[in-house]
């Protein structure tokens, strides 16, 4: 079986604290891909960036939703780059996607200064702008329903994802 939803969107959407309070609300597994790959390689996602390159990185990270897709029934939470590649967004069709929507201030707010976020290295909110002009729509091509995060709570999201998907 499928995941029974796959949650995308950028870095500051709340993907995996989302994701956690639907696995516990629907008593289901829930899987993360960074971890998945933090796990799999004894190393945190910005050592990645920084000792290997984004390129290594995001042909991890193709590998991990690959399997996550395959072998994940539960909650899955992917991180924020993996829709970038066209197989990752086809492995995604006919799934229950959601995007969690977060605007410019919000996303900002939640990822503070950007420490370990690699991508965000310099202005953080000029970067943040960039990654959701260009990902924003990548997002909304693979994703089934759209949910907004901004000025809610986690448990308000899940709240809402439960009610769409109940």
């Amino acid at each position: 079986m499928p995941p029974r939803v796959v949650l995308v969107g950028p870095m500051g959407a709340g993907k995996t604290t989302v994701a956690g309070l639907l696995g516990e609300a629907w008593q289901v597994p829930v899987r993360d891909t960074d971890a998945d790959i933090e796990a799999g390689t004894g190393r945190e996602i910005s050592d990645i960036f920084v000792e290997s390159g984004e390129e290594t990185f995001r042909e991890l990270e193709a590998a991990a939703v690959a399997a996550a897709v395959a072998e994940h029934e539960g909650v899955l939470a992917l991180g924020g780059g993996a829709v970038l590649r066209p197989g990752a967004r086809d492995l995604l069709a006919g799934l229950t996607v959601v995007f969690l929507r977060v605007g410019l201030t919000d996303a900002v707010k939640r990822v503070d200064l950007g420490i370990g976020r690699p991508l965000l290295l310099g202005n953080v909110r000029s970067r943040i702008k960039a990654l959701l002009d260009e990902r924003t729509p990548i997002y909304e091509s693979v994703a089934t329903h759209v949910v907004e995060t901004d000025g809610r709570t986690p448990d308000e999201v899940a709240a809402e994802i439960r009610e769409l998907l109940s």
